[in-house]
C-alpha cells in the first residue's frame, strides 16, 4: 500500500490546488451537457472509446467548476492511469480521500470527486455507491467503453447515474480546433473553401482529437487500433481465437456501409456464428463500430434483415481496413451515421434505422434516389425529406413534396 506522502506527490501532479493545468481544447457541448447533470443528485459516468479524449473532459470541468467560484481544495482528480498507482484494492480509494481529507483541507460545501479510469480499483463501485449514499460530495467517473459498460454501469450503480458517452470530433469540432470558428451562415460561406480542404482531411484522418492536431495521423490510428483490441477487448474479455477476432474486425472496417449477418460471415472467416455474434458485441461495446437495423414497422422483421457497419471514426476505417478514396459514397454515408449517432446521445428516445426498398437496390444514380426517397415518404407518411449530396445544393418539388439538397459538409455544420 502506497504510503501518504507518496499519494499526496502524485494528487499535486494531477490537481489545481497550487497550479493550473493543460485542459487542451474546449469541447464545448459536453462541458455544456456535463455542468447541466452535475445539478442533479447522480453520479457521472463518462464512457467512450479510447483516446476520444475523456481525461482532458474531466479537467476541463474541473476547471469549469473553478471558474465558477467552487474552491481548488474542493476539486479532487485521481487518475489511476499514472503508473505510481501499483495497489489497486479497494482500499487505496479510502488511503487516497483519508490522505486528501487531512492534507489538503477543503472549505465547507461540496467536493467534487473526480476518478480517472476508475475501472482498474476491484469492486471500486461498492466504494463510489457509499460515498455517494453518505452525501459526501460529487462523483465524476470515466474509463473507456469496454471497462465501464452501460449495462454493467446500470447494475453496478442502480440507477444513480447519468452517463456522458464521448466520441471523436464532430466536423464542426474539427474545425474548431483547427482553428476555424463556424457561428453562422455567413461564416459558411466565407470560408467554403478552406472548410472544404478541412472536410477531405477530416474524412481521410477522422477525429481523434491527438490525430487531428498531430502529424504522424496514421501511425497514431494504427497505435490506438491496437490499444483497443489488445487493451479493450482481447485482455478485457480473455479472447483466445485472436487472429481470428482482428480479421473479423478488419473485414467490418473494410465494408462499413455494407449489408452485414453473421451467419454469411462464418464461412469466409471460419468461425462459429455464436463466436461472429460475441466478437462484434465486444467491438460495439469497445466503440470501434455500430450497427443500424433496417427500418420495418414489424420488429421481427428488424431482427432478421441484415444490418449495416459503420466504424466510429473514419481515420481508424482508412488506417485498417481498406481506403475509402475511391468508394466516396461509403464514407459519406459513415459520416452521415455517425452524424445520427451524435444526435441519438443527446436524445436517447432517437430511432435510427437504415431504409431499404422491398427490391433491395442500392441507389446510386440520382433520378434513382429521389425515386427511393418518393417512395420511404410514401411508406411512412413524411414530408420532411432531404438528400445529402457530394456537393450539389438546391430544392426539387417533385408529387407535391419538397425534396431539399444539401452538401454533406455544409449539413455536417448544422445544429
Amino acid at each position: 500500500m502506497l504510503n501518504k506522502a507518496t499519494i499526496l506527490e502524485i494528487l499535486s501532479d494531477w490537481n489545481f490546488w497550487k497550479k493550473d493545468l493543460p485542459v487542451g481544447i474546449e469541447r464545448k457541448e459536453y462541458l455544456s451537457r456535463a455542468n447541466s447533470f452535475l445539478k442533479s443528485n447522480i453520479i457521472l459516468a463518462i464512457i467512450g472509446v479510447r483516446r476520444a479524449g475523456k481525461s482532458f473532459l474531466m479537467r476541463q470541468i474541473a476547471q469549469n467548476l473553478i471558474s465558477q467560484g467552487i474552491k481548488r481544495e474542493n476539486v479532487i482528480i485521481v487518475n489511476f492511469e499514472d503508473k505510481r498507482f501499483a495497489d489497486f484494492s479497494i482500499e487505496i480509494l479510502d488511503k487516497v480521500y483519508e490522505t486528501y481529507l487531512e492534507t489538503v483541507n477543503p472549505k465547507k460545501g461540496n467536493v467534487f470527486l473526480f476518478l480517472d479510469e476508475i475501472h482498474k480499483v476491484p469492486q471500486w463501485e461498492k466504494w463510489v455507491r457509499t460515498f455517494h449514499e453518505l452525501q459526501k460530495g460529487k462523483i465524476i467517473i470515466s474509463g473507456s467503453s469496454a471497462n465501464l459498460m452501460k449495462g454493467e454501469l446500470a447494475t453496478l450503480l442502480t440507477g444513480r447515474h447519468l452517463d456522458l458517452m464521448i466520441l471523436p470530433l464532430s466536423f464542426s469540432e474539427f474545425l474548431y480546433f483547427k482553428g476555424l470558428k463556424i457561428e453562422n451562415e455567413l461564416d459558411v460561406v466565407s470560408q467554403k473553401i478552406i472548410i472544404k480542404k478541412y472536410f477531405n482531411e477530416y474524412l481521410e484522418f477522422g477525429g481523434f482529437p491527438e490525430v487531428v492536431l498531430g502529424e504522424e495521423k496514421k501511425p497514431l490510428l494504427l497505435t490506438y487500433f491496437d490499444d483497443i483490441i489488445t487493451k479493450d477487448i482481447e485482455g478485457r474479455f480473455q479472447i483466445k481465437q485472436k487472429m481470428k477476432l482482428r480479421s473479423l474486425i478488419r473485414f467490418y472496417l473494410s465494408n462499413i456501409g455494407n449489408l452485414i449477418t453473421f451467419n454469411s460471415l462464418k464461412k469466409n472467416l471460419e468461425l462459429s456464428t455464436d463466436t461472429i455474434e460475441k466478437f462484434s458485441y465486444f467491438f460495439t461495446q469497445a466503440n470501434l463500430i455500430f450497427f443500424l437495423k433496417k427500418f420495418s414497422f414489424k420488429t421481427k422483421e428488424q431482427e432478421k434483415s441484415p444490418r449495416k457497419v459503420y466504424a466510429i471514426d473514419l481515420g481508424l476505417a482508412n488506417a485498417i481496413g481498406f481506403r475509402f478514396s475511391q468508394r466516396k459514397g461509403f464514407a459519406f454515408e459513415n459520416l452521415v451515421a455517425l452524424e445520427l449517432k451524435r444526435k441519438q446521445n443527446d436524445d436517447p428516445l432517437l430511432e435510427v434505422y437504415y431504409w431499404r426498398d422491398e427490391r433491395g437496390e442500392e441507389k446510386e444514380i440520382p433520378e434513382r434516389e429521389i425515386k427511393s426517397i418518393l417512395k420511404c415518404a410514401e411508406k411512412l407518411k413524411c414530408s420532411n425529406l432531404l438528400i445529402i449530396t457530394s456537393d450539389y445544393e438546391g430544392e426539387k418539388k417533385i408529387k407535391n413534396k419538397l425534396i431539399k439538397f444539401i452538401p454533406l459538409w455544409k449539413w455536417l455544420l448544422k445544429k
